[in-house]
């Protein structure tokens, strides 16, 4: 393909969505993590959970920053690069977008400050309510986003104008699209998983230093709970979330699996290389049967396979197909590292396994990896639509040279590669000191109950 104004366009925005969906993945998991954190810690009175609020909410505070400015510089690029797209679905869009500010940001904004500074200024009752509604102002947005993104993947309760403009007629369909409910709980579970892998990245990589740490082997331990249990979950709703795909979006699905032929006792292709222009796969190691299995539950059931789409309307096979491997390959190894964890924690701590707590390190940004080659199938996957079936993303473009966009992206490459790898690293640096970085003295209008140190002022309660 040429480096049109459409391409441009579309790679200019890939790259700023990419950086950008990595930090509301990681805000949405880890403010339920900080919430969790401080209710233990006044339910227990153990200073431990303190020390790992004081330590992680900074880091949320660093990623909440850059994810609401990487987030404010798409929505120039919706006017700039996609002014068609913003004019004909505005109507339909742009009220879900508004919500989304209107309840979530607004509920994050005012709060999010008693929750960063109010520690000596607030009671532990009203500092709780604020970090919890900080918490569920995330997943309200992830609510909006998921709505207007689902509506985009199958669009519902809507009309053309005149003047080609989508109309809403039924905002509970607009909202509640079909594949809103399973593609929003796929969302905040990847939320859960990235933040945990972070965290337990972080708790390994501290007790590779000191194995007697007590705030990382309680982090690795809660971290090890989280992706040991919400790792098979997602499995389960990214198969419940295929199987609706396949019906709604049958092209999709095909080029998922790399299927070209529509046939019953569809084999499962493990690898291969799908190649648009010869309408086959160029290579394949595959499982006989498999594939008709999985997406329809019997063997001998019938898969629709691309070659029944035109070529100009078949999504790009090979991205959708690898996209979707890299993404399904991380999950396996997340549960795998879960299951181990748990068999280790059994047999006396993970913390004593070098090996395990290497793998952790290693497993750190796998979630992120993961949520971005997801988003990937899922958004590669709707072409050539942006509005599924509706709108084609070459009628969405902005009436702009590919002179003009290059120039943008270009910029963007420069400023996104200094400001947001020096804010990456920051907080990447953040992390390693660990959760004796953390302000260890409590106010003692704070003072959980129970808590030693309810007792005497001057002295550090151990966990």
């Amino acid at each position: 393909m040429g480096l049109d104004a459409l391409l441009l366009s579309r790679l200019q925005f890939a790259f700023t969505i990419g950086w950008h969906i990595v930090f509301p993945s990681f805000t949405i998991g880890l403010a339920s993590y900080l919430a969790v954190l401080e209710g233990l810690w006044l339910k227990t009175g153990r200073e431990a959970f303190k020390t790992l609020y004081l330590f992680w909410v900074k880091v949320f505070a660093l990623s909440f920053g850059m994810g609401v400015v990487s987030g404010v510089v798409m929505s120039y690029e919706f006017g700039a690069n996609w002014s068609v797209f913003a004019v004909r679905t505005g109507p339909v869009l742009g009220p879900l977008l508004a919500f989304e500010v209107l309840t979530a940001f607004f509920l994050e904004a005012s709060f999010l400050g008693i929750m960063l500074f109010g520690w000596k200024k607030v009671g532990r009752g009203l500092h709780f309510t604020a970090t919890c509604l900080v918490a569920g102002g995330t997943l309200v947005s992830a609510f909006w986003i998921i709505a207007a993104n689902s509506w985009m993947q199958y669009p519902t309760g809507f009309t053309i104008d005149d003047h080609g403009r989508f109309i809403a007629t039924d905002w509970l369909q607009v909202i509640f699209s079909p594949t809103f409910p399973v593609r929003f709980v796929h969302m905040v579970l990847a939320a859960y998983l990235s933040t945990s892998l972070v965290v337990g990245a972080a708790s390994a990589w501290a007790l590779l230093k000191n194995r007697r740490q007590p705030e990382s082997k309680i982090a690795l331990r809660m971290a090890i709970g989280m992706f040991a249990v919400v790792a098979p979950l997602q499995l389960l709703v990214g198969d419940a979330s295929g199987k609706l795909a396949a019906e709604l979006q049958p092209a999709k699905i095909a080029a998922v699996e790399g299927f070209w032929d529509t046939r019953a006792h569809q084999a499962f292709h493990i690898v291969a290389w799908p190649d648009r222009k010869t309408q086959k796969n160029d290579w394949e190691i595959s499982v006989p049967e498999l594939g008709s299995w999985l997406i329809k539950g019997e063997a001998a059931a019938k898969v629709t396979g691309l070659g029944a789409f035109a070529p100009a309307d078949q999504p790009p096979a090979a991205v959708v197909f690898w996209s979707f491997r890299i993404m399904a390959g991380l999950g396996v190894a997340m549960i795998g590292l879960g299951l181990w964890g748990v068999w280790l924690w059994w047999r006396g701590g993970p913390e004593r396994s070098t090996a395990y707590l290497w793998c952790a390190v290693l497993m750190g940004p796998a979630g992120f990896c993961a949520v971005i080659a997801g988003w990937t199938t899922a958004e590669v996957g709707r072409q050539p639509y942006v509005v599924f079936g509706a709108l084609r993303t070459r009628d969405a473009v902005s009436p702009i040279l590919a002179g003009e966009v290059s120039t943008s992206l270009i910029a963007f490459l420069i400023v996104y590669g200094l400001v947001f790898s020096v804010g990456a690293l920051y907080i990447l640096r953040l992390i390693a000191l660990g959760p004796a970085a953390a302000e260890p003295e409590t106010p003692p209008g704070l003072r959980a109950p129970g808590s030693p140190l309810a007792l005497t002022s001057d002295q550090e309660a151990l966990p």
